[in-house]
């Protein structure tokens, strides 16, 4: 199990500007439960403060984010996986259809439940060394937080195929190129320049920009609870223990398909 005291999520303002660092290094800031249930609160208090206007999401330590923190992921039964959906539902929702406008800042590894996070933001600014995989197929779960969605929004259906199948590592660049990434930067430089896109956007009427998230985010409740459905499931197979398992001693997984 993880050492829940060794995560924390990071609240700084930049004026009207809200700074998440996702701040647990030693494990690449893996997404934890208690991360993700400290940034829905975050940002459900953001969005009641007049005074914010724009959110910019990273990671500390040189990393975004290396996905789902797999040490925590003991589901053992189906409730205990649909609750856990809910909850990480909760923060995709904020992010996409949320009144404030989200920008990621990536350097290093944004893997798994971090491509989620940078694709559920509304722009990805990252540094040229970031690199980004989904991965999830590898412990035998599906996509999820969203990205079923998110990601084909972006890239389309057939580049979203072939991320979410093959888990191939990507660059900056590349994910540049097919829409992931927006804007790519310096080794160091993603928070700086999306901390100036904040800028601009907290500048702008807030209302607009609410109401077109909203429009954007058409779909994404009737893929949540797909996502829902499908992922509780898969936690309760044994390929998900054997994935898991595997990860979890470094070696390569047998799967039966059961």
């Amino acid at each position: 199990m993880s050492d829940v005291s060794s995560m924390r999520l990071i609240e700084e303002r930049d004026g009207a500007v809200l700074i998440l660092t996702i701040d647990q290094p030693a494990r690449r800031n893996a997404l934890a439960m208690p991360i993700r249930t400290a940034m829905i609160a975050a940002l459900e208090k953001a969005q009641a403060d007049k005074g914010v206007r724009a959110v910019v999401v990273t990671g500390a330590g040189g990393h975004f984010c290396s996905g789902g923190d797999i040490s925590g992921m003991d589901v053992d039964s189906a409730l205990a996986g649909r609750e856990r959906m809910r909850l990480s539902h909760q923060l995709i929702r904020l992010m996409v259809m949320g009144s404030l406008p989200v920008v990621a800042a990536v350097e290093g590894f944004c893997v798994g439940a971090g491509l989620s996070l940078a694709c559920a933001s509304d722009t990805v600014v990252a540094s040229e060394d970031a690199r980004f995989a989904a991965g999830f197929g590898k412990i035998g779960l599906m996509a999820d937080l969203g990205l079923p969605h998110t990601l084909p929004m972006r890239v389309g259906q057939g580049r979203a195929r072939q991320i979410l199948f093959y888990h191939g590592q990507m660059s900056a660049p590349e994910a540049e190129r097919i829409g992931i990434v927006d804007q790519v930067v310096p080794k160091g430089h993603a928070l700086a320049t999306a901390l100036e896109k904040a800028r601009f956007i907290a500048e702008q009427a807030p209302a607009p920009m609410a109401l077109t998230k909203q429009m954007l985010g058409e779909g994404l409740d009737r893929a949540l609870e797909q996502e829902r459905h499908f992922q509780s499931t898969l936690f309760l197979t044994e390929d998900f223990k054997e994935g898991r398992a595997a990860f979890l001693a470094k070696r390569t997984p047998a799967f039966k398909g059961n």
